[in-house]
């Protein structure tokens, strides 16, 4: 995963990491394009969405920000193709949309005009009004769009760290639960999510999100990305429901060495013990996610390396792995380099 919403990259910085994917054998980009901090797609029905939304206003009183174009992204799209990589795009809902709804305050709870570009980190309470029909409208057209830069047959629609407070005090939310005999905000949330599934089945794409997305029920043929720990990947396995595992513990390459270093890489088992063999054919994969709130352009590269190589062989391996193997070549690999540099 490359966020490119908290901090925007370069088209040379995203096809260079497309390039180190391919060279790894990791074989999907998963590209984050909306955040409560910067919508980063070009998308002609809404062109608010990035002449307001891709920009923000920093503490310094600077604005920062930026988008791709459509011809921006059909290019990126067809580089990493022609290198064995699928790229999916993640549209996050219901929450982290306080970029969106800068542009487009009539689709969130409150109608609240002053709804500004997010310029600090953290998760906010600025949500998509899931009993309002005029979003899955707005979210539908916005789909249809990405879906046309898209060949992947997944999109990725986030899920994650959606606060509730917006829905507990907006009339049309509540009516939403009411009518359709829902127990709570939970089941609000899963109500949406599927909806927007099904909308997706008749594109043709399935539906990933975060693990959040399987309280208030499992969305029927979602794919759960588990990032809380295993144990949201466990439970989506065992309900027959695939599964991404990139768990905080092991996954996350924004966390500091001292937290996720090369060897905690390395341990990554991404196939939890406690599945049977039927269970654990629904894991189909892992992921290291590079989140950007404190790692602009210029850190990502510290931050990824060396790392970005243990999860590949992680993720490649079925034998025992050997750490300090890994560790010794590792070492040689930097003094041969250092030697062809004449550092």
């Amino acid at each position: 995963l490359l966020d490119c919403s908290r901090h925007f990259f370069s088209v040379e910085t995203v096809k260079k990491y497309i390039d180190l994917l391919a060279f790894y054998k990791m074989n999907v980009l998963h590209w984050h394009l909306t955040e409560d901090h910067g919508w980063r797609i070009q998308i002609d029905k809404y062109p608010k969405l990035t002449e307001v939304g891709a920009w923000r206003t920093e503490k310094d009183g600077s604005r920062y920000g930026g988008f791709y174009t459509k011809e921006e992204i059909r290019e990126v799209v067809a580089f990493a193709a022609a290198r064995g990589v699928t790229v999916i795009p993640e549209i996050e809902m219901p929450g982290h949309s306080q970029a969106a709804l800068a542009a487009y305050p009539q689709f969130s709870c409150t109608g609240d005009t002053t709804i500004k570009v997010a310029n600090d980190w953290g998760v906010f309470k600025e949500i998509y009004c899931a009993g309002n029909d005029s979003v899955y409208l707005f979210l539908e057209d916005v789909l249809t769009e990405v879906i046309e830069l898209f060949p992947s047959e997944y999109i990725h629609i986030g899920g994650d760290e959606a606060p509730k407070y917006h829905w507990e005090n907006c009339n049309k939310c509540q009516k939403r639960i009411n009518d359709n005999n829902l127990k709570d905000e939970h089941e609000l949330q899963s109500y949406f999510i599927k909806r927007i599934g099904k909308f997706l089945s008749t594109k043709n794409k399935k539906l990933i999100g975060w693990d959040e997305i399987i309280e208030g029920g499992i969305p029927e043929n979602a794919t759960i990305q588990s990032w809380r720990g295993m144990e949201g990947g466990v439970v989506a396995a065992r309900n027959q429901n695939q599964v991404i595992m990139s768990p905080t513990s092991h996954c996350y390459f924004d966390y500091d060495l001292d937290a996720i270093n090369l060897e905690k890489v390395y341990s990554f088992e991404p196939v939890p013990k406690e599945l049977n063999k039927v269970e654990s054919a629904y894991i189909i994969g892992g992921e290291c996610n590079m989140w950007t709130e404190r790692a602009p352009q210029e850190l990502i590269d510290s931050k990824v390396f060396p790392r970005l190589l243990a999860m590949s062989e992680v993720l490649w391996s079925q034998k025992k792995k050997d750490y300090i193997n890994i560790y010794k070549y590792l070492k040689l690999l930097i003094i041969l380099y250092c030697l062809n540099s004449n550092f």
